[in-house]
């Protein structure tokens, strides 16, 4: 103390003594003698009476006196000690008490005791150490509690309120704040509260015990004042409630005598929450919403200081729990702004401080919080009414005497509001919609009430938490599924019709907030990997079966209890030792979902009665009178209305009651009599019919006798009429009002202790389950933010929270999540054109030496910088995620596409690979490519080859070539390909040849669809829609060219550039891929020639891929057959591409070809390139390159029939080139045709034919044909050859072919046919003889006629000797080989009579003669002799021989072999000539 303790004192007794001696009362006053009268005593003299200091004074005076009085004893007192503090404390303060407690003194006079009392603590005066300073603090707290004075003026009298607050802040929170005990904080508290809730002093405080009365003088409090006496209590409360820091939660189980103690603690916190409490009650008509105001904000004071702490005492934490938190829900239903404010801060407090033990009343607050937000809804009809109110509406006035016309006033808490919590209280699992009638929150309220359901959720672990005890609990609502959806929903303006503009976008924010901080604490949790509680996933499922059932039940309960028994949810495990009838009304008793009345009726049924049994067997009647056991039991299940079977209900509860042993009741019908009594009485008692009543005296005289022929005890009888007058039995689903919210907190109750405490857990194991369910709303709403929203905040935020959904979806392998995402992303990108530009013709630009395409896309683009967001964050998502992206390919291949068609891809991807050129770009134009130079000027194939390749190519009449970009359109470009740049779309381009299969196959199928959707569908489309169907199939396209699309090649393209790069799926790709390029190429016609060339480059880059798989080498010659039925002029405009591709594939995968059914359909394929002269060069090539190489043979059994006939074709090729270059003069044709390659080819390729020769022998020997079949089959191909390009137009192939025949038909080992059985005979008919036939042709005759009668002799002479060749080695007879003899000898007549006669009339004969000879010497051709010995083989063969060479050579044949002449004819008589002897 920095002054002494005697100027102290001293100088607030004249403080004090100086105020009151102002006053008239004390100024005229005189002190009394001093101390005679004490000191005569202390002598032991006699006083006389009446000679004392205040002797004949009246009362009054001589109170004022003592008041002085005790003033001047204190300064003597102070005289008499060299130690102020070894003076009592109580003889210190009792002047200055005595005062304060005095009705007589003024407000000045008391302030200043009161302020001199203020300055001894702030001193230090009263302190811990001092004498006596318990008792003197005591004696403070009953002063204070009790200080009286005279009402002066308004302002005075507040100073000394205001005081008596600052001593009693000051005495706690000062160090002897300990000292007091539970009496002198609450008489303390009681003071400083009374102060609190006083709109006016009405002579009455409100008291702590109330039992005291504290007279006050009447005036009005102002608010200064109440607002010092708040913060004094808010400080005041919190200090009580921080004792509860030092004290064990093992004192609130014992006695009051027990806790008590000289420091304050529990039993003042008890008091002090049990008045708190108390006084919120929305029901006390008494207090006013004022005072709930200061009461809720002392409450909040407390809670939040030390919360937590009360919920460790059982006491304290009921309180709160039960009456506490009925009356803060009600009050936040009130329409009083303040009060709802205040509520919900108390609320929430409770929440963040006690959940744990707050399960079921939690899920009650964010239901009710809920219902209040919802959009209103049309009610539905009365009976689906969820509402308890049946009867007339109350409602409570704020204040007595005040209430409004209307009811509505503002201090009014409706109790009669549908959204009555009471059904959530039972547990109702209603749709996440208001209920029916729903009056739903508006203005501030609406805006608090959303403020404070976004910050409960905010919490990282709310939601799941909500997942965990509410979702996953059969007995509880899908909380965390309605919330999300109900956030969800309030991120769309709909959800706020007829609200303020700033109101609407703040309540929008709200809810994306929570749906974003959502995502984002999931995502942080992200990184833990834990795998779900089985038990909890069970529950999770369970409850959604335990749904249907109960569903299913309420509609019709034999199907319900079936389908509930087949999932076993009746019969559990744990029932397998108990009758079924019991397990069976456990569960009907335990379960929530079902419908009372339902269940009222099946258990009332007369074959349920063992089931009715059971389940009222499961209530526990003991101790309870009939009243409350009806009351009891009717709660479970609403009473049926038919007289049979309320009776069997009745019966089975009379039984089952009287088993309980109530002592009033003597047996069972008297318990059956009594029930019905007690149903009748309440709805005698409640009928709004009803106008007489029934009275206690007639329900009396109705149970006359009736107690098993004795009468009831009167007194148990009024004991129920009681019962039922004060409360009624209500029915279940006719609660109402009031008495509806008791019942149903009731239940609340009741269900707690079942429930259990709400479990917190921040993990995440339940991380999956939650985001599958609710993925859609959330990533729905953060998309619409995104594009409805403004704020650069709230579209970060948005970006952030499709970002964070992407992990999670990433993590959580939900592919339809990023497609969802996708699907968002991409429509705010505005690069989803709805229609292609009318011209691709854009102009181009130079901008820093680079070129740059300005179109009005890149425009348009480059000022939406919403859209350039939209699309950064879509394929910034994408890149690196693209395993997760199913449907979404579809909408990204789009934009590609729609970049593409306004040249804003990269290069890499707008690039095409071909056989010929390497890698180019996609033509954005179709200029027409120079056509192929053909000299024919016939109107056939050229003219219609012409028209194909000219018609797709016409440039737009639409073009924007005339559109010259300003400044502001170059500079939004380069805007619109930084956004491009940004987006690294060939990063995406490029991860997709790393796509897993599944996601692979849905990129493909996406560009699929795509390119369909620009050809091939349109062509469908043309025939849907053709009003006159065609006679013929559906499958006969529409005629006329479709025009040039870039696009569909770029995507064609797309699709075959992925296809190649990820080879390892060919299995899963090559089906999509080959579907689109079939669908080309069947309607090859009505297509571009780029389309189709790239559509048949394409399938051959495919085909090489195919050849390495042995799987799909079937697919290599499904597509060559393909191939090979394009249409000629297709065929012919694709030549080169097509005969460079199929060289290619045939030579890196020639092992592939394995039967000549393969090898056909190669050489067909080639053989319809070779109108084109660059496609011919390359099939050629490939020919003699198979047929050349030397290090492996590559002529099989196979393919030598498919080689032999493609070789054919070169030659047939010469010919005809021959052939037209005869004709030319007649044609007058300018320029003629570069003849030489055709012919050069032509040359080889009959040397090839010849060739192959070599490889025969090999092959018949191999073959598993007889050896003459084999030897027929294998020569007659290349001899078949040779023998039709004997007769060609083109002299060299002619010769040459003439030539290798007579070479192989003279040679040793073509011979050896002949000695294995040969039919040589095949060789005339099928090779020679043909070859003549048509040599003798005039058409062909006239091709070259020098040359053609040339070549007929030479085969003439060939036939000649071919037959003398074979006929002499042959082993058939003469007689086998005269037909063909013959035959030979007709050919050589029609050759004679043909061409030039002199010629063939020397050749000829010449060539006959050696034959004859030969056969006349094999004594074969022999004539006729005398007598004539010659088989008739003989004589056959020459006379045939002799009849056909005089038809064309007469005498030729006698000249070369002349007859013998006959012998000299004898004499007929003469004798033999005799010998001489």
């Amino acid at each position: 103390m920095a002054i002494p303790p005697h100027h102290l004192v001293w100088s607030e007794i004249l403080s004090v003594t100086s105020a009151m001696r102002k006053n008239s009362r004390w100024a005229s006053s005189q002190p009394g003698p001093p101390r005679a009268t004490n000191l005569a005593t202390s002598m032991g003299l006699r006083t006389p009476a009446g000679t004392g200091d205040t002797a004949g004074r009246p009362g009054h005076d001589r109170q004022e006196a003592g008041l002085m009085a005790g003033f001047d004893e204190l300064k003597r007192n102070i005289n008499d000690t060299n130690d102020i503090l070894s003076i009592p404390l109580p003889i210190v303060l009792a002047p200055f008490l005595a005062l304060i407690r005095s009705p007589l003194s003024t407000g000045p006079i008391t302030a200043t005791a009161l302020a001199a009392i203020h300055n001894f603590f702030t001193a230090g005066l009263i302190n811990e150490n001092s004498n006596d300073a318990q008792r003197a603090l005591g004696e403070l707290s009953n002063s204070l509690a009790h200080c009286k004075f005279e009402a002066t003026d308004s302002s005075g009298d507040e100073v000394v309120l205001m005081r008596i607050v600052n001593v009693i802040d000051t005495c706690q929170a000062s160090v002897v704040g300990n000292l007091l005990g539970d009496v002198e904080i609450c008489e303390m508290l009681e003071t400083v509260l009374t102060i609190c809730c006083q709109m006016r002093l009405t002579g009455q405080s409100v008291l702590l015990d109330c039992t005291r009365q504290t007279k006050l003088n009447p005036h009005r409090v102002s608010e200064s004042l109440r607002r010092c006496a708040e913060t004094a209590m808010h400080s005041m409360v919190r200090r009580v409630f921080s004792k509860l820091d030092s004290l064990d939660p093992a004192l609130d189980n014992e006695s009051e005598e027990a806790q008590a103690s000289t420091p304050y603690g529990l039993p003042s916190a008890q008091e002090l929450l049990r008045v708190l409490v108390n006084l919120l009650d929305p029901h006390d008509m008494q207090h006013s919403d004022s005072i709930r105001l200061s009461i809720l904000g002392i409450l909040n004071a407390g809670l939040e200081a030390s919360g937590t702490r009360l919920a460790r005492f059982n006491s304290l934490s009921k309180m709160l729990l039960d009456q506490g938190c009925k009356y803060l829900f009600q009050l936040a239903r009130s329409e009083n702004v303040n009060v709802v404010r205040l509520s919900l801060r108390a609320i929430v407090t409770l929440f963040d401080t006690m959940r744990e033990d707050l399960k079921l009343q939690f899920e009650l607050f964010i239901s009710f919080t809920m219902d209040r937000l919802a959009p209103p809804v049309n009610p539905l009809p009365p009976k689906v009414q969820l509402s308890l109110n049946t009867g007339n509406p109350r409602k409570v006035p704020s204040s007595p005497g005040t209430p409004r016309p209307d009811g509505q006033g503002s201090g009014s808490v409706d109790l009669s509001d549908p959204l009555s919590l009471e059904g959530r209280l039972l547990g109702d699992q209603t749709p996440p919609t208001p209920r029916p009638g729903v009056i739903p929150a508006k203005g501030l309220t609406r805006e608090l009430l959303l403020e404070t359901l976004a910050y409960i959720a905010r919490q990282p672990t709310f939601m799941v938490d909500l997942w965990v005890n509410y979702d996953c609990d059969v007995n509880c609502e899908d909380m965390f599924e309605r919330l999300i959806s109900f956030m969800a929903r309030g991120v769309y303006p709909t959800q706020y019709t007829g609200s303020i503009e700033y109101q609407r976008y703040s309540s929008q924010l709200l809810c994306l907030d929570v749906l974003l901080a959502y995502v984002e604490h999931m995502a942080a949790r992200a990184d833990t990997d834990n795998p779900q509680p089985k038990a909890l996933a069970d529950s999770k499922a369970s409850k959604g079966l335990l749904l249907t059932g109960a569903l299913k039940f309420n509609t019709k309960p034999k199907v319900g209890l079936a389908y509930l028994e087949e999932h076993g949810l009746i019969y559990g495990p744990e029932d397998k030792d108990i009758p079924r009838a019991r397990a069976l009304a456990k569960f009907l008793k335990s379960t929530p979902r079902l419908d009372k009345k339902v269940l009222g009726d099946w258990i009332s049924a007369p074959d349920q009665i063992d089931v009715l049994k059971e389940f009222i067997g499961l209530f526990d009647f003991s101790g309870k009178s009939v009243a409350d056991g009806m009351r009891l039991l009717l709660e479970a299940f609403r009473l049926p209305g038919e007289a049979q079977p309320i009776s069997r209900i009745t019966e089975t509860f009379a039984d089952i009651y009287f088993a309980s042993k109530p002592p009033e009741v003597k047996s069972t019908d008297a318990v059956y009599v009594l029930a019905y009594s007690v149903i009748m009485l309440n709805t005698d008692l409640y009928n709004p019919q009803n106008r007489k009543r029934m009275t206690l005296e007639d329900y009396q005289k109705n149970l006359k006798g009736v107690n098993d022929g004795s009468d009831f005890d009167p007194a148990y009888l009024k004991s129920i009429y009681e019962s039922i007058k004060k409360r009624e039995i209500v029915l279940p689903e006719e609660h109402s009002g009031q008495l509806g919210f008791e019942y149903a907190w009731k239940a609340l109750l009741i269900r707690t202790k079942e429930a259990g405490s709400l479990v917190r857990c921040q993990a995440a194991l339940f991380d999956q389950s939650m985001f599958q369910l609710t993925w859609k709303a959330v990533v729905s709403a953060i998309a619409f933010a995104f594009t409805a929203f403004d704020d650069d905040y709230v579209v970060e935020r948005a970006i952030a929270g499709f970002r964070k959904c992407a992990t999670l979806a990433g993590r959580f392998q939900l592919p339809e999540v990023f497609d969802y995402v996708v699907n968002s992303l991409s429509h705010a990108t505005g690069l989803l054109a709805e229609e292609d530009p009318k011209s691709t013709k854009f102009p181009v630009v130079e901008v820093e030496g680079q070129s740059l395409t300005v179109s009005p896309l890149s425009v348009r683009f480059g000022t939406n910088l919403r859209g350039q967001l939209a699309t950064v964050v879509l394929f910034t998502i994408a890149n690196g995620n693209g395993n997760a992206i199913r449907e979404g390919w579809s909408l990204i291949f789009e934009m590609f596409q729609t970049l593409f068609m306004h040249s804003l891809l990269p290069p890499r991807m707008i690039q095409m690979e071909d056989f010929l050129g390497g890698v180019t770009a996609i033509p954005m134009q179709g200029a027409a490519p120079a056509s192929p130079q053909m000299h024919r000027s016939d109107g056939g194939l050229l003219s219609a080859l012409s028209s194909y390749l000219l018609t797709p190519y016409g440039s737009s009449s639409d073009s924007l070539a005339g559109w010259e970009p300003s400044k502001d359109d170059i500079e939004n470009t380069l805007s619109t390909m930084d956004c491009i740049s940004s987006c690294k779309i060939d990063e995406i381009y490029g991860q997709i040849m790393t796509l897993d299969v599944e996601a692979l196959v849905a990129a493909l199928r996406a560009l699929q669809v795509l390119a369909d959707r620009r050809t091939v569908d349109i062509l469908v489309d043309e025939i849907i829609t053709d009003p006159v169907p065609s006679t013929n199939s559906r499958t006969e396209l529409p005629k006329g060219p479709l025009p040039y699309d870039p696009t569909s090649v770029f995507l064609l393209e797309t699709m075959v550039s992925v296809t190649c790069q990820t080879k390892a799926h060919i299995e899963e790709t090559w089906p999509i891929v080959f579907e689109h390029i079939s669908g080309l190429l069947k309607a090859a016609e009505r297509f571009g020639i780029i389309l189709i060339e790239r559509a048949v480059v394409g399938l051959l880059r495919l085909g090489l891929i195919l050849a390495e798989q042995s799987s799909l080498r079937d697919q290599v010659y499904v597509s060559i057959d393909l191939l090979r039925g394009l249409p000629p002029i297709v065929t012919n405009a694709v030549a080169e591409q097509l005969a460079t591709g199929l060289a290619r594939l045939v030579k890196e995968h020639y092992g592939i070809m394995s039967s000549a059914t393969e090898w056909g359909l190669v050489s067909a394929l080639l053989r319809s390139t070779m109108s084109h002269p660059a496609a011919v060069k390359i099939s050629f090539a490939l020919i003699m390159d198979l047929i050349g190489r030397e290090s492996e043979q590559t002529v099989t059994p196979e393919n030598i029939a498919a080689l032999t006939s493609l070789l054919e074709t070169f030659a047939g090729a010469a010919g005809q080139a021959a052939e037209g270059k005869h004709s030319e003069p007649r044609r007058q044709v300018a320029t003629p045709l570069n003849l030489e390659p055709a012919i050069e080819r032509g040359t080889k390729a009959i040397d090839a034919v010849a060739d192959l020769k070599k490889y025969i022998p090999d092959f018949i020997e191999r073959s598993t044909l007889s050896e003459s079949e084999a030897w027929s089959h294998f020569w007659m191909l290349p001899l078949g050859v040779l023998s039709r390009q004997s007769s060609s137009a083109c002299k060299e192939v002619r010769h040459a072919s003439l030539g290798h025949l007579q070479r192989i038909f003279l040679s040793t080992q073509f011979s050896a046919g002949a000695q294995a059985g040969f039919d040589f005979k095949i060789l005339f008919d099928r090779v020679l003889f043909p070859i003549l036939e048509e040599l003798l042709k005039p058409q062909v005759y006239v091709k070259d006629p020098q040359g053609m009668g040339e070549g007929r002799l030479r085969v003439s002479a060939l036939a000649c000797k071919s037959f003398l060749h074979f006929s002499v080695r042959s082993q058939d007879s003469a007689g086998d080989t005269l037909e063909l003899w013959l035959s030979l000898l007709k050919m050589m007549d029609r050759v004679i009579h043909s061409g030039k006669r002199d010629q063939a009339y020397e050749a000829i004969p010449e060539s006959l003669k050696n034959v004859v000879l030969v056969l006349n010497a094999s004594q074969v051709l022999l004539p006729p002799d005398h007598p004539d010995s010659r088989t008739q083989t003989q004589i056959q063969y020459w006379e045939s021989t002799k009849q056909q060479l005089d038809a064309f050579l007469p005498g030729f044949l006698d000249e070369l072999v002349p007859s013998p002449p006959p012998p000299p004819a004898e004499a007929p008589d003469a004798q033999p000539a005799s010998v001489p002897s």
